[in-house]
């Protein structure tokens, strides 16, 4: 009796051990990602982000604000400049037909008072820097500076007087456009505003 007793008692035994080292085996496997260098195994984790963030230096600051100005200026000016290209490059064409010096003078003044007429206004109100960058891209447009503009709308003498005004604003306008070169930052600040808006590229540097 005895001898079946701890026979039995030994049989419970086994089974809760088996069962405990069963349970032990699939419950508290923690399966990993991993790979093996050199016979070592490594485990792959993803960790959380974490930001660090620094104060920016002089030098970074001003560079910066630069480059903010710039931008700025490139977008409240181009749909001034890309209006004006478009008027300025229809009057290019109508002058290819107009043989007559007095003719092309009548309908250069007639434009002339439908570019007053819309642009007068909103361009007084540019700071100097803006202006700078209007005439750059008013030449990204056409194909011309500003000086031979006025010269072809206005005559020599009237470009050589805006030429004047302008050096002493510390400006130019025969400033040249090169967006793949000086230029490629207002370049690429244009390209942000036709996308915005949904421009067509009306310049006839295409």
């Amino acid at each position: 009796m005895r001898f079946l007793l701890r026979y039995s008692f030994l049989l419970v035994l086994m089974f809760f051990c088996q069962y405990a080292l069963i349970a032990q085996t699939s419950r508290d496997t923690i399966r990993l990602q991993a790979f093996i260098i050199n016979g070592d195994t490594v485990s792959i984790s993803t960790l959380s982000n974490y930001q660090i963030y620094a104060h920016l230096t002089d030098a970074q600051r001003i560079a910066r604000a630069k480059y903010n100005r710039l931008r700025n200026a490139v977008y409240v000016t181009y749909p001034y400049a890309r209006r004006a290209g478009i008027v300025m490059n229809d009057i290019n064409r109508h002058l290819e037909g107009i043989k007559e010096k007095k003719d092309r003078k009548a309908y250069i003044q007639s434009r002339e008072k439908e570019l007053k007429k819309e642009f007068a206004t909103p361009l007084t109100n540019l700071s100097v820097y803006q202006g700078k960058i209007l005439m750059k891209l008013i030449n990204r447009e056409t194909g011309n500076n500003c000086y031979e503009i006025i010269k072809e709308y206005q005559g020599g003498l009237t470009a050589r007087l805006y030429q004047t005004v302008a050096f002493f604003f510390n400006s130019n306008l025969k400033q040249p456009y090169d967006p793949l070169k000086d230029d490629m930052l207002i370049e690429k600040f244009v390209q942000e505003v036709k996308r915005m808006y949904g421009y067509n590229d009306v310049s006839i540097r295409q």
